[in-house]
């Protein structure tokens, strides 16, 4: 199928060496046949005469001998002049279809001198007919199997020149391998660029790893060299490359349309000249012997750039090779587009597929997952819906790297599967990292509103004017945005079926939000002129809680970085928690400052209220920040104990 595919491409110059090969054994199987035709004749004429044996030239024409004895043997007279036998009408049709054979690759060669020696060959089917299935003049075997008189022409005659043609032919086109191609003709000056597809096509070579292919063939012929390479073992999967004076033709085909696509995609660094898709077709191809044609132009006289370039096709096509299969597996982990684009990039860095599809592909990818996260993604569901899209990307072109240089340099399956997990495990504690990085200005939202309420009892304390309405709607505003900030932690935390403990820390510190709103409401209604025995532990109070907001963000940067083995940032999580428990104790020491000062003074009942209602929320705010503290230690303690 292939070598039809190749006449169809025009390209019948890379099928002469085999075509001659084919032409040189039709030679052997008809001169045996002829041999084996006279014989018959003879007994016919003299069944009594001594039988002829035939084994030699049958085994080395590869034919029958049995058969061919059992035809001679059975031979006759029949009318005087007739010679009769058994399979006498298939053996000349065989010897009519070993000369087409012969005159095949001189057509090849020479279309002129292949149609003249075709005219002969009518010309002497025409005068020889069968008179019967299996019936032929004597005379006509006699003229058959004998040279002619004078410049008459015969089939002996023409079976001689066509060896002739075939011999020199051969001469011309001898083999030899060169750079690990089978090279027919081949001149010195078309050595280099022969080098260089050779050079690229090895470079990539051990990554197709145990697929049978890229088996190369290059003939020389009218001042062009034709190199075509095998890639796989699709029929019509083929290409053709032809290097002329001033271009490099490439002549793709291939039955998966977007395989053809990614192939051209390849070569985009080239100002190579691409013809369309166009759909062909071929019978016994299967799928409706359907197939598409590519063919592109890359037009230079430096002959670096040629070179250049066919080094990078010789590299490409090992990355052809069960290109569709591997884009099947991956479109069940991300979308169709991110497929071709992670075979893209695993092409361009020399990783290519095979070696995934080697240790399983989908198999080996969902072994990873179940054994690095059973409870974070489950039975097909989808990376990219996990990791994120560019996350499960990357994670999927490590899965390639890791799988090509696990059988490149001989290291077991279990290695690669390990450090496949381990990649899997670090994205997603990256996850969780994005998610505390929301806890984190959570925090920064709620240090800002304390901020604000101590900045208020600061200018009371000097004694300056202060914009308690401002300060109350600043702080609505704040807990309405840390509001959203929070829905849109949960359903990223439900997205990514994170980890629970993360939820707690949002919960925990949304309702730190919701106590500090209130306390500005509540300072919102405080009357001017209050006492400073009130201001000074209310002071205190509020740089407890900021004390806390800080505490709580800096803690929770140094929980996202545990789970990386930096003790450093786990001595920073248990110092942030030992400030938030202090900053709770402080708290409730200058609430109840407060809570005296207030109940044994004499103060008028609304600024008592106003005064007690604003350190209660204050106070309740650092109870949610001890409470958060405590959140973070067990995480960092369950971190640590994984």
């Amino acid at each position: 199928m292939k070598s039809q595919i190749i006449e169809r491409l025009g390209q019948s110059d890379i099928l002469l060496p085999s075509l001659i090969a084919e032409g040189l054994l039709a030679n052997n199987r008809v001169k045996a046949r002829l041999s084996i035709l006279q014989a018959a004749a003879r007994h016919s004429s003299e069944p009594n005469a001594a039988a002829f044996d035939l084994t030699q030239e049958c085994r080395a024409a590869n034919l029958d001998s049995m058969a061919m004895e059992a035809l001679v043997s059975r031979s006759g007279a029949v009318a005087g002049n007739m010679t009769t036998a058994p399979g006498l009408g298939d053996l000349v049709h065989a010897i009519w279809d070993d000369l087409e054979a012969m005159i095949h690759p001189i057509k090849a060669a020479d279309a002129h001198e292949g149609d003249l020696a075709l005219n002969r060959l009518s010309a002497i089917q025409t005068a020889v007919p069968l008179k019967g299935p299996d019936t032929l003049e004597l005379a006509e075997i006699i003229r058959l199997t004998s040279l002619s008189d004078g410049s008459g022409d015969s089939l002996h005659r023409l079976v001689m020149d066509l060896h002739k043609a075939l011999n020199r032919l051969s001469a011309e086109h001898a083999e030899e391998v060169f750079a690990g191609a089978h090279v027919y003709g081949l001149r010195q000056h078309d050595r280099p660029a022969m080098q260089a597809f050779m050079r690229g096509l090895e470079s990539t070579r051990k990554l197709k790893f145990d697929h049978p292919g890229l088996s190369t063939v290059a003939t020389q012929s009218n001042e062009r060299l034709t190199i075509q390479n095998d890639i796989g073992e699709t029929d019509a999967h083929v290409v053709v490359i032809a290097v002329e004076q001033d271009a490099v033709t490439v002549t793709y085909t291939d039955v998966h349309l977007a395989r053809a696509r990614f192939f051209t995609g390849l070569l985009r660094d080239f100002p190579v000249q691409w013809s369309g898709l166009d759909r062909k077709s071929a019978d016994g191809l299967g799928e409706g012997g359907v197939f598409y044609l590519v063919t592109g132009r890359f037009s230079t006289r430096d002959d670096e750039a040629r070179d250049s370039f066919l080094h990078v096709v010789g590299a490409s096509l090992v990355f052809l090779i069960d290109w569709n299969k591997a884009r099947k597996v991956l479109r069940a982990w991300i979308s169709k587009a991110d497929s071709v684009q992670v075979l893209d990039w695993a092409a361009r860095e020399h990783v290519g597929h095979r070696g995934f599809l080697e240790l399983g592909g989908s198999t080996f990818v969902a072994s990873a997952v179940h054994n690095a996260t059973p409870t974070r993604i489950g039975f097909g569901e989808r990376l990219d819906g996990v990791l994120g899209r560019e996350a499960a990307r990357d994670f999927l072109k490590t899965v390639l790297r890791i799988s090509a240089e696990a059988l490149v340099e001989g290291r077991t399956v279990r290695s690669a599967r390990d450090r496949i997990e381990a990649d899997l495990m670090r994205r997603l504690q990256r996850v969780d990292a994005t998610l505390l990085a929301i806890v984190v200005r959570q925090s920064g939202l709620a240090r800002e509103i304390a901020a604000d309420i101590a900045h208020f009892v600061s200018e009371r304390l000097a004694l300056r004017p202060f914009d308690q309405a401002a300060l109350t709607l600043k702080a609505k505003c704040i807990e309405e945005k840390a509001d959203r900030i929070a829905l849109d932690a949960r359903n990223e935390i439900g997205r990514f079926d994170a980890d629970r403990a993360i939820e707690r820390l949002v919960n925990c510190i949304e309702e730190t939000i919701d106590e500090l709103e209130q306390a500005a409401f509540m300072a919102s209604l405080v009357p001017e002129g209050i006492a400073t025995e009130l201001l000074t532990p209310l002071a205190r109070l509020c740089a407890s809680v900021v004390e806390g907001a800080e505490a709580a963000a800096i803690g929770t940067c140094a929980v996202a970085n545990v789970p990386e083995g930096h003790r450093v940032d786990t001595e920073d999580v248990f110092a942030s928690v030992s400030r938030l428990i202090q900053a709770e104790r402080d708290g409730d020491d200058a609430e109840r400052a407060i809570t005296a000062a207030t109940l044994h003074g004499d103060f008028e009942l609304r600024t008592a209220l106003s005064i007690l209602e604003l350190a209660r929320a204050l106070e309740r705010a650092t109870d949610r920040l001890a409470g958060f503290g405590h959140l973070l230690r067990e995480r960092v303690l369950a971190d640590l104990s994984k």
